[in-house]
């Protein structure tokens, strides 16, 4: 496995060992998941100083390829946020574990009782660029569900992401499981994505989790199913019906909490009869926390506002920087986010409920948020213990993608010599 001189050939000993090891995982108790999982957890907060270390290795890489602020953060791991990965792991140990769930079932007339029952999908293939603690989640949900999983990491995360993978090994081995249920891709050559993407023997769904650039590459040369996890065009309209005070909060939250999240805000759109009041107030106090407004032309007299150019609508900036436009009244809010919204989280702000119903009825986001901020689009509150994406697609799972919707099912049929007429 160490000769990377033929990656196809590693990449599909990588496949083979994975489809070995989820025919296991199909039937693996519950309660030795979990084990292997809280074993993991153990492993990684002993560990937590060779993670750290292998992140500084990282970091460095990061600095000398001038990745962004924005991406240098994604990229950081502390102690603080290695005990994150910590939780999120026993989070989804204790879990209900979703294989064999029974979904609904029915009697017929024929003498057939038909259960829907949960299985897992197979082979899942993870294609994440900076963020280190995907390898934990992603191994972890992968794991919970039943699935073997490949995780090619991004190049910047490399260490990082080797140093927590051996964690998520140690848990295996503690728990009897097959080793081969979490493997990492052991080189940072491309080759081995395009490998990965076109794998059908092997892999039966490809979860890419980054840019607009990756996602496009994927989407475009995948052979693969894919749950796309598109850009975090992220809007917020303020209603005319808007409290002030939940407003300029939630405003504020979702913007400036963490700005390199997907679910952070990267629009504000204002309604017209609120521009000059509500709207200037929540404006001013995002320029005096350091966020630069790109502002249309109705919004450019507030002191600090920078002119909004065409490309900034639309644009997901994973930094200090939003753009605020005024519109005319809730449709054109409406529109302004079927235009160039990406289907991720989209938020109104207001209090009249026949217009909290219009936007619920009418945003068609994988995530439609009332009166919160934006900065809850995320797996691990939304109770899944964390999640290895949101999909932005309309097959299959969609919003943040934990356990349960790393999961098939097959009908279970059951008769007592029944036959058919």
């Amino acid at each position: 496995m160490n000769d990377m001189s033929d990656i196809p050939a590693v990449m599909t000993e990588i496949g083979r060992r994975a489809k070995a090891a989820a025919a296991e995982l199909a039937f693996t108790p519950p309660e030795r998941k979990t084990q292997a999982l809280e074993a993991a957890a153990d492993a990684v907060w002993a560990n937590r100083g060779a993670i750290v270390e292998a992140n500084a290795q990282d970091l460095d890489f990061g600095r000398d390829k001038g990745l962004s602020d924005a991406m240098m953060d994604r990229l950081t791991l502390t102690e603080d946020r290695i005990a994150g990965i910590v939780e999120g792991l026993r989070a989804i140990a204790a879990q209900p574990d979703p294989v064999g769930q029974v979904i609904t079932e029915w009697d017929r007339p024929t003498g057939l009782h038909i259960k829907r029952v949960r299985t897992p999908l197979g082979v899942v293939g993870v294609i994440y660029e900076s963020r280190p603690n995907v390898t934990a989640d992603a191994g972890a949900l992968c794991l919970k569900s039943g699935n073997a999983v490949i995780l090619r990491g991004g190049s910047e995360s490399f260490h990082s992401s080797h140093a927590i993978h051996a964690c998520l090994v140690e848990g295996l081995r503690a728990a009897g499981l097959p080793e081969d249920a979490i493997q990492l891709v052991p080189t940072r050559d491309r080759a081995a994505v395009s490998a990965l993407l076109t794998m059908t023997d092997y892999v039966d769904v490809i979860v890419p989790r980054g840019g607009k650039g990756l996602v496009g590459l994927v989407q475009r040369d995948a052979r693969v199913p894919v749950f796309a996890h598109l850009e975090g065009i992220v809007h917020v309209y303020i209603d005319v019906s808007a409290d002030p005070d939940k407003a300029l909060k939630v405003v504020m939250n979702a913007k400036t909490r963490r700005t390199g999240i997907c679910g952070a805000a990267e629009c504000l759109l204002i309604h017209r009869d609120v521009a000059e009041t509500l709207g200037r107030d929540v404006i001013r106090a995002l320029i005096d926390a350091g966020v630069e407004v790109r502002a249309d032309a109705a919004l450019q007299s507030v002191e600090g506002t920078v002119p909004a150019s065409d490309d900034d609508w639309g644009r997901e900036y994973l930094d200090r920087i939003i753009a605020a436009r005024v519109v005319e009244d809730e449709d054109a809010a409406i529109a302004h986010i079927r235009q160039y919204g990406s289907d991720h989280t989209d938020c109104i702000l207001a209090e009249n409920e026949a217009a909290i119903d219009r936007f619920i009825e009418r945003v068609d986001s994988a995530i439609v948020m009332v009166n919160a901020s934006t900065q809850f689009a995320d797996g691990g509150e939304f109770g899944m213990g964390a999640e290895i994406g949101i999909a932005t697609g309309k097959m299959h799972a969609r919003g943040p993608v934990g356990a349960e919707q790393l999961t098939s099912f097959k009908y279970v049929v059951r008769a007592d010599g029944a036959v058919r007429a």
